[in-house]
C-alpha cells in the first residue's frame, strides 16, 4: 500500500481477483479496513479493468456534451419517467438544497418492459436512454457497467475480509441481485465561493469513481478537508451510508464536495454498486469496539439531519426517498 499525494490510501487488489497468496489477501483486506475506518475512502489499482474501456467512455462523455442543448434535451430524464434514466441540464440537481453546477446522464441496469420489476412499476428500474447522434454510447455504456458490476463484487469481497468475514458475504447477503446506478457529470469551471456539487454522502454501499485529470473532489478527513488528487487508471472508493449503519458507525460514510477550479470543464464517472432493492441491511455481529458508541451518536448530527441508524426498510424504500429529494421536479414519477 502506498499513499495519494492527498493521503488516501492506493490499494493495489490484484489479489483479490485470483486468491493467489493468502497472506497477500489478508493484508489487502487489513488495508481496506484501515482506509474504511479512517475517512471511507481509498484509491484501487491492479483492479483488472482494460483502461481502453475509459478512454472510450471518455471521448464518447465529452461528445454527449458538446452536442447542442436540444439534442441533449431528446433524452431528458422527464422522458425516462419511473425509470429516472436520461440527461438533465446544468443546476438540474439538487445537493442540500442547492442546485449542484453540473450536468449529466443517468444510467442503470438495462430491463425490458417484460422484466417483473418494471412491470411492478419498481422506481429506478427500466431503460436507459440513448442519443440517436452517437450510437457507440451504448455498448460502451453496457460494457462500463458490466465491468464495474465485477469489480464491485471484488472490492466488495475485500470489504468482507476486513470485517472478518468470508469473502462472499456480502454477494450472498445484500448483494447477489445489487442495485447498480451509473453516472455520468460534466462540471463547468467554479468560481470562489460556489461548488460543483456541495457536500454530501453516498447511499448505498460502494461508489466507483473514475474521474479526468481535472481534480477537484475532496473529502472530510478527521483533521479537514482533503483534496483527492487524480491517480492514472485508478478508481476512487468510498462507502456508503448502508456500510456505516451495518458496521454500527465503525465504517464512515464520509461527507465529500466537488469545486472545479482546474480552469477546463472536469468529467467523472460515478459507479454505484449498492445492495439488492428489496434488502434489508441490518447491522453486522461485530464485537464492540471503543468508540463505537461515540460514532452512533455523532452519526445523528449528520449533513442531512437522518441517523442511517434510525432507518428501518429496505434500501429501495431509502434509495427512492433519497433521489427524490435530488430531482424535486420529477418526484411526481414516483
Amino acid at each position: 500500500m502506498t499513499a495519494t499525494p492527498a493521503s488516501i490510501p492506493l490499494i493495489d487488489i490484484s489479489v483479490l481477483r485470483d486468491h493467489s497468496d493468502p497472506s497477500a489477501v489478508t493484508a489487502v483486506g487489513a488495508a481496506i479496513d484501515a482506509a474504511c475506518r479512517d475517512t471511507g475512502f481509498f484509491c484501487i489499482s491492479g483492479h483488472g479493468v482494460d483502461h481502453e474501456l475509459f478512454e472510450s467512455l471518455d471521448a464518447l462523455a465529452r461528445e454527449f456534451f458538446a452536442l447542442p442543448q436540444s439534442a441533449k434535451a431528446e433524452i431528458s430524464m422527464a422522458r425516462g419517467g419511473r425509470a429516472w434514466r436520461g440527461w438533465f441540464p446544468l443546476g438540474g440537481e439538487v445537493t442540500s438544497g442547492v442546485p449542484d453546477r453540473k450536468e449529466g446522464i443517468y444510467f442503470g441496469q438495462q430491463l425490458g418492459p417484460d422484466d417483473p420489476r418494471v412491470q411492478a412499476e419498481l422506481p429506478l428500474h427500466g431503460s436507459n436512454l440513448f442519443p440517436l447522434q452517437l450510437p457507440a454510447l451504448a455498448p460502451a455504456v453496457f460494457a462500463w457497467i458490466d465491468a464495474m458490476t465485477e469489480l464491485g463484487h471484488i472490492v466488495m469481497s475485500g470489504i468482507a475480509l476486513g470485517l472478518g468475514l468470508p469473502a462472499d458475504w456480502f454477494q450472498e447477503h445484500l448483494t447477489s441481485d445489487p442495485t447498480l446506478l451509473f453516472r455520468i457529470f460534466q462540471y463547468p469551471v467554479d468560481g470562489p465561493g460556489t461548488w460543483g456539487v456541495a457536500q454530501h454522502t453516498d447511499y448505498g454501499l460502494l461508489t466507483l469513481l473514475a474521474q479526468d485529470n481535472c481534480g477537484g473532489l475532496q473529502v472530510l478527513g478527521r483533521d479537514g478537508w482533503v483534496e483527492v488528487e487524480p491517480i492514472p487508471n485508478t478508481f476512487v472508493c468510498n462507502i456508503g451510508d448502508m456500510l456505516e449503519r451495518i458496521t454500527g458507525g465503525r465504517y464512515r460514510s464520509t461527507l465529500h464536495r466537488v469545486r472545479n477550479t482546474s480552469g477546463r470543464d472536469r468529467l467523472s464517472f460515478p459507479f454505484f454498486f449498492d445492495p439488492s432493492w428489496h434488502a434489508r441491511p441490518q447491522p453486522l455481529p461485530l464485537a464492540a469496539e471503543p468508540g463505537d458508541a461515540e460514532r452512533v451518536q455523532a452519526d445523528a448530527a449528520r449533513w442531512d439531519g437522518r441517523s442511517v441508524f434510525d432507518f428501518d426498510g429496505t434500501y429501495g424504500e431509502y434509495l427512492t426517498a433519497k433521489v427524490s429529494k435530488v430531482f424535486p421536479d420529477l418526484v411526481h414519477v414516483i
